[in-house]
């Protein structure tokens, strides 16, 4: 009886020291993978990075005719402009800079020829868990398809889209001056009006890039807007863009997704 129960201890015990072991090497890769990672967004940060007001090449989306939509709110907000040339000689698959006010998110974004690359590779193209911010290979940011669709890692740290979880709490809602997304291309400068934020179980829906007709895309818009946790008060329908960002909830596989619909725009 005590061999027995000797030998079932040394075999717990064993089994606890190799999950003691796999727990502190995911702990050093992540502090790792955070550490390469923090010093590359100190780095791009030094990318020449301004605001400023309308110009003579702004074009106001979609206007709807109801001047008490919010969307009346933000004609005034200045675009961000991003100067890309050290981005793009760093890494040539740059495309766009995104903020989202009301979170930590400030970065560059990313794309290749698929949505895995940077799941798992950083901005210098280094293998690292924590990715970077991508758009989804279908997207065009010249040419808008419908739903323009950018994707990032949940990190504990907050860095990528570790801080979109603060689209869901009231603090952040209450805030009109949050419900806004600003994205700058070498081409041109974007205001997005978030319409829709919510977590929703792990599923491709919400990611349709295209669509085959207006109708389609309509009952898309109201099914996504349906979802949000909060009323934006804002109108939407088959004549705007919108943008979608997605990011883990947690290791259950949950989502935190945001949508939001171009309503300005300038050629620079």
């Amino acid at each position: 009886m005590t061999k027995h129960y000797n030998y079932k201890s040394i075999i717990f015990l064993a089994i606890a020291i190799v999950f003691l072991g796999f727990s502190l090497i995911n702990l050093y890769e992540w502090f790792t993978d955070n550490q390469k990672t923090k010093i590359i967004e100190t780095h791009i940060n030094i990318t020449p990075k301004e605001e400023h007001p309308n110009n003579d090449n702004l074009i106001l989306i979609n206007p709807p005719e109801n001047l008490s939509d919010p969307y009346w709110l933000y004609q005034d907000t200045p675009f961000l402009n991003i100067d890309f040339t050290p981005l793009i000689a760093e890494n040539r698959n740059t495309q766009a800079w995104i903020q989202v006010n009301g979170t930590k998110i400030d970065y560059p974004v990313v794309q290749t020829t698929d949505n895995e690359y940077y799941l798992t590779h950083s901005f210098d193209n280094t293998f690292n868990k924590a990715g970077w911010i991508f758009a989804d290979f279908r997207n065009n940011f010249i040419n808008l398809n419908n739903n323009t669709i950018i994707y990032g890692h949940r990190r504990l740290n907050d860095s990528m889209f570790g801080s979109l979880k603060y689209v869901l709490t009231d603090e952040w809602f209450n805030n009109q001056n949050n419900h806004l997304v600003k994205i700058s291309t070498p081409t041109n400068n974007t205001i997005w009006q978030i319409f829709s934020v919510y977590a929703i179980p792990a599923e491709s829906y919400y990611l349709t890039a295209f669509f085959p007709n207006n109708l389609e895309y309509q009952n898309f818009l109201q099914a996504i807007t349906k979802h949000s946790k909060y009323d934006f008060g804002t109108t939407i329908n088959y004549q705007d863009k919108i943008l979608t960002l997605s990011s883990c909830q947690d290791d259950l596989g949950n989502r935190i997704v945001v949508h939001a619909k171009l309503i300005k725009k300038e050629t620079r």
